[in-house]
């Protein structure tokens, strides 16, 4: 049976400060650099949707004899805009998150994504039904394909695992505490990260054959969500000293 190679190890850095050496955490400069471009598209994505909605309100259903072809495709291109502008939304949000401490504003971070789909069908789908130019079956098919195109790009939208500052505060801690420094390690392919190159989650096979090393902050910005749960497991893997309970005292 040939051997398995060996996987490659490659380092990713984010240009990060000290975070070890910080009780908050904080995105490294070409984090925030990511995010910052990610969240300008995202925009410019909604941004067009929003004008497509009002194109389609303004000129499509202002015709006498309503297009349908060009009413149902604006529906469709506004619900395409709209999920993209979000999934890239919900990517910057993972690598620059809000804070929790601040309730209003890390509500309105990571759920903009729901709202802007909202703002983009909500008047749309009002309008289809009172236009006074199609008749109840039209109504009924753009009315129906627009209701159910914005259920989906509200559920694109909504993030449902959001991340938070103070979360990936706890988890630099946690991983410090654990190993001795902020140094985590993945897979492309993975949804979160390691202890060390030697635990056995990292070496199974995957498509690139790479293992994937940088802080806390470098895998969350590379999109992994959290510290793997086998963390027992890893840490006898890895070599680094168990977890003991306290003894209860008497």
């Amino acid at each position: 049976m040939a051997k398995k190679p060996k996987k490659k190890v490659v380092h990713v850095e984010h240009k990060a400060a000290d975070t070890a050496s910080k009780s908050t955490w904080k995105p490294t400069p070409e984090a925030k650099g990511k995010a910052t471009r990610l969240r300008l598209i995202a925009l410019l994505l909604w941004l067009v949707a929003i004008g497509c909605e009002a194109a389609a309100i303004f000129w499509v259903l202002k015709q006498d004899d309503v297009n349908m072809v060009l009413l149902i495709a604006a529906i469709v291109v506004i619900g395409v805009l709209s999920i993209i502008g979000s999934v890239l939304w919900k990517k910057a949000n993972k690598a620059d998150p809000a804070k929790r401490s601040e309730p209003v504003r890390f509500w309105i971070q990571n759920q903009l994504g729901a709202i802007i789909a909202i703002i983009a069908f909500l008047p749309l789908i009002i309008m289809i039904f009172l236009n006074k130019d199609m008749d109840s079956k039209q109504k009924g098919i753009a009315g129906s394909i627009a209701i159910v195109v914005a259920l989906v790009a509200v559920y694109f939208g909504f993030d449902f695992n959001t991340s938070s500052v103070e979360q990936y505060t706890a988890e630099t801690q946690q991983v410090i505490e654990l190993t001795g420094s902020d140094q985590v390690f993945w897979t492309k392919e993975g949804e979160v990260y390691h202890l060390c190159e030697d635990a056995s989650a990292v070496n199974l096979e995957s498509e690139d054959n790479t293992i994937y090393h940088g802080t806390v902050g470098d895998a969350h910005a590379e999109g992994k969500e959290r510290l793997t749960l086998q963390i027992d497991q890893e840490l006898t893997q890895c070599g680094f000293d168990p977890i003991v309970d306290p003894e209860p005292s008497e």
